[in-house]
């Protein structure tokens, strides 16, 4: 297996703000794009034949991907400018096939060990999970008999098993004659069963995480910051505490009197302090300025944002490019949420898009989402929901 397809081109309304400037398999997760995780452990497998299908908001792919030089790869873009679903986007990729290949989605977090497991399987091939504790109606829900598949129901009314669709399949190009006018894969793989075609279901018990929601980012986060291997390549002021595994940038500085408890991950270019607080599962990318005495839990902060003095900011994900001026409190609470027509109980702080402006003292209320380039005037307090562009004043 030298070949494999990754689908990048949806856009994942669900994870507004953050998919309205970018594609969602761009969003960061403890530095680095989500597609970047996928790709890496295609290569740390020997897969470095890539074709990417692309769709919403591509250009922030070509300029961070490129040719894939510079990860060991060789990446193929093949367009699908309607994203009317995963097999109509496999059609796009039929005259680039050359043998048995695997297909992924590029918003999801698979480690190599993942990949290494099932590229052993031979087409055709669908790998599962077995999930526990969580609802597997959100999911494709798998039913086989033995090892072999006999169906796949995309979000049933009832889960007849607690393994489901990954959403990774292993194929020979015999899969391009069942798509047909399918629109999705699972639909190609009924016809397939139909026509009594034998379909492997191998069970996955690597790392293989979703992200359909706005508070997923963090869960993900968690997971890979409790990999880190630490390392500091940046300057470390008289004073500071660091414990656990911490991993700091080129050309940051650490100030005075800070504390710092790990994993946490500090980008580049980055002016922490003195005396800021950082707890476990905080990301911070590049170029991003914490003023003094800020205190920052399980959160992440993309790159280029100010974060003013005396700030708190628990379970929480500010997206870049935002101005945040002192005193302001972002706090974490139990909240019921509503995206589409699912009502959701979560415990999260604030969602902020791109590009904000808060002035001095606001308050944002747990489960508050603010939309991108919005202005929000000094002392305010707000919760739910704040549309793009919006001003509160």
């Amino acid at each position: 297996m030298k070949q494999a397809v990754i689908l990048a081109a949806g856009e994942g309304q669900r994870l507004r703000p953050f998919t309205s400037s970018k594609s969602k398999v761009m969003l960061s997760i403890a530095g680095k794009p989500l597609l970047e995780y996928v790709i890496e452990s295609l290569a740390r497998n020997g897969i470095r034949d890539i074709i990417l299908v692309v769709g919403y908001k591509r250009e922030r792919i070509f300029d961070y991907f490129g040719d894939g030089g510079h990860l060991g790869v060789e990446i193929t873009y093949v367009s699908q400018p309607n994203q009317l679903g995963t097999a109509h986007a496999l059609k796009q990729t039929r005259d680039k096939i050359r043998g048995d290949f695997l297909v992924l989605n590029g918003d999801q977090l698979i480690s190599p060990a993942t990949i290494g497991d099932f590229v052993k399987e031979p087409p055709q091939a669908v790998m599962v999970k077995a999930i526990n504790g969580e609802d597997p109606r959100r999911y494709g829900v798998v039913s086989s008999s033995g090892r072999r598949l006999t169906s796949i129901e995309e979000k049933p009314s009832i889960a007849k098993s607690n393994l489901i669709n990954t959403g990774i399949y292993s194929f020979s190009t015999r899969v391009f004659d069942y798509i047909a006018e399918h629109l999705d894969i699972p639909m190609v793989l009924q016809s397939m069963i139909k026509d009594g075609l034998d379909i492997r279901v191998a069970e996955s018990r690597g790392v293989w995480l979703d992200i359909v929601y706005p508070w997923d980012m963090l869960s993900l986060n968690a997971v890979v910051s409790d990999t880190l291997k630490p390392g500091v390549a940046g300057t470390i002021e008289s004073g500071v505490v660091m414990k656990g595994p911490v991993l700091i940038g080129k050309n940051t500085v650490i100030r005075s009197n800070s504390y710092i408890t790990g994993p946490v991950i500090i980008g580049e270019g980055c002016d922490i302090g003195p005396s800021v607080c950082i707890y476990p599962s905080t990301s911070i990318a590049d170029n991003v300025t914490v003023a003094p005495f800020c205190q920052i839990k399980n959160s992440l902060i993309y790159s280029g944002n100010s974060i003013g003095v005396a700030s708190v900011i628990e379970d929480s994900v500010i997206d870049r490019g935002c101005v945040i001026r002192g005193q302001f409190s972002a706090p974490s609470a139990e909240v019921e949420t509503r995206i589409n027509d699912e009502l959701h109980k979560i415990k999260v702080g604030t969602m902020m898009g791109e590009d904000c402006m808060v002035g001095n003292g606001a308050v944002l209320q747990g489960g508050t989402v603010v939309g991108n380039s919005s202005r929000i005037a000094p002392l305010k307090t707000l919760s739910g929901s704040i549309p793009d562009g919006s001003l509160v004043v």
